[in-house]
């Protein structure tokens, strides 16, 4: 009996070694899924940063090819604008003198009339 005794606790010795062995196989599995899951989230963060970077910088170059285009376009309308008030204060410059001059036209018509009227009155004094 000494012997199944002696058997018995070795074969509960290499039970207790199996559990164990398997536990410390679990533990492992665990931890090496932890530093895995640890380093794919290190990943993904480190991926979003460089999207989130990338889209800024894109953000930004449209941005500014916007601002550049507006520029030209405003630059472009300030011309047009420019140009439209030159031919329009030309058109109203030509449009006066042509009105003074037929100003000047009825008065030098009517000058000779003033002259013989102004002739009368000094002579009828």
């Amino acid at each position: 009996m000494v012997r199944s005794s002696s058997v018995l606790k070795a074969l509960n010795f290499l039970r207790w070694e199996k559990v164990i062995r398997m536990s410390l196989e679990a533990v492992q599995k665990v931890t090496a899924s932890e530093q895995s899951s640890q380093a794919r989230k290190a990943e993904a963060s480190a991926a979003a940063k460089k999207l989130t970077a990338d889209a800024r910088r894109a953000g930004e170059a449209l941005l500014e090819t916007a601002r550049h285009e507006a520029e030209a376009e405003n630059k472009t309308l300030l011309q047009q604008a420019e140009e439209r008030a030159e031919k329009a204060a030309a058109k109203l410059l030509e449009q006066a003198k042509a009105q003074a001059d037929d100003m000047c036209g009825a008065a030098e018509a009517k000058l000779d009339a003033a002259a013989d009227l102004i002739v009368r009155r000094v002579v009828n004094r």
